[in-house]
């Protein structure tokens, strides 16, 4: 299912980790190099907790990037009585809103003072991958694909909302097929995808939610399930994204926090997905994205990828493309290279 025609650099970047895979033509993939590391975001706050630590300001620079852990970072830092700068495309990590970024106390500049300690803010660890990869005598990949998650430009208004209004245009746009969900090149209003591209130019740049269950369609017993209808589920370190799908046709979708959620919790948004009934405001007030529903499927087939599989849906099938969960959405990416790229 997946065969290109020259080397790939697949990263995917979550809220926990950033799973690596390197594909050389001609090597099986159960044989190709792969990583998993800590995510973007984890080395930053580590950085920042390291400067907050030795009572150093903090001077953000680089790209727009991932949230999460490198945001609670740099409050803690100011918490601390500890100053904060960050250049203008740093800084919107923090929130699209500028004037909100200063309001937490964040000085924007384009320099650094003396004493700063600097923090360099992205989501591609380009030098540090290549770093890596030169030690075990492995050369850099001519092409790269990159999952993010991107909420989209969201300066005034939920970014939750915004993110899952931009993904509900997009199936509508693309007739609920699930590749609509992955457009290259990114929207222009993606900004976080458009940063990384920024860095790669060339790169295929896209969102890490339907990329993994992309990937997961690679294992033969989900593509067999998925002709008759199923339920996709990645259960992410940050986010859960669900489908129900027939051949490519998504008939619904949710997308909630995976920290909200327990089995219960996920059993009922499954099943009122499946039979039609789940609410975008359901969804959306219990602190989710939303929901999208199409028409219902009668399906009981569920399957399940990602880091939170087995805490959140024990029984469902384990989807392992290629025996390896987490690299689902690497998977996804080889083959949206294919499809988008090699025809």
């Amino acid at each position: 299912m997946i065969d290109l025609t020259a080397s790939l650099l697949a990263i995917d970047v979550g809220r926990g980790t950033q799973d690596i895979l390197v594909y050389e033509p001609g090597r099986t993939i159960e044989n190709s190099i792969k990583l998993v590391l800590p995510s973007p975001t984890v080395v930053t706050a580590k950085r920042v907790r390291q400067a907050t630590e030795a009572g150093r300001p903090v001077f953000l620079e680089g790209f727009l990037m991932g949230g999460g852990a490198s945001t609670d970072a740099i409050r803690a830092h100011l918490a601390a009585g500890l100053p904060v700068y960050a250049t203008p495309e740093a800084a919107v990590t923090i929130h699209d809103d500028l004037e909100r970024v200063r309001a937490i106390g964040v000085t924007i500049r384009d320099t650094p003072p003396e004493d700063a300690a600097r923090v360099h803010a992205t989501d591609y660890m380009e030098p540090e991958i290549r770093k890596a990869l030169t030690l075990f005598g492995v050369e850099y990949p001519e092409n790269v694909a990159i999952a993010v998650q991107d909420h989209g430009y969201s300066p005034h208004r939920s970014n939750r909302i915004h993110r899952f209004e931009l993904m509900r245009d997009r199936l509508e746009d693309g007739d609920w097929n699930l590749l609509s969900l992955a457009t290259d090149p990114p929207l222009p209003d993606m900004t976080r995808m458009q940063a990384a591209l920024k860095q790669a130019p060339g790169a295929l740049v896209t969102d890490t939610g339907p990329v993994a269950l992309i990937g997961a369609l690679c294992d033969p017993n989900v593509r067999q399930m998925a002709e008759t209808g199923v339920t996709l589920v990645n259960a992410g370190n940050g986010h859960t994204l669900c489908f129900t799908l027939k051949g490519h046709e998504i008939y619904g979708l949710f997308e909630h926090h995976t920290g909200a959620l327990d089995p219960a919790k996920l059993q009922h948004y499954v099943r009122r997905l499946t039979d039609g009934t789940l609410t975008s405001k359901e969804v959306f007030d219990d602190g989710g994205h939303g929901a999208a529903i199409r028409k219902p499927l009668a399906t009981d087939a569920v399957v399940v990828t990602g880091p939170n599989r087995l805490r959140l849906l024990p029984e469902a099938y384990q989807a392992a493309p290629f025996g390896d969960m987490m690299l689902s959405g690497c998977f996804g990416l080889a083959y949206l290279w294919k499809r988008f790229r090699e025809g």
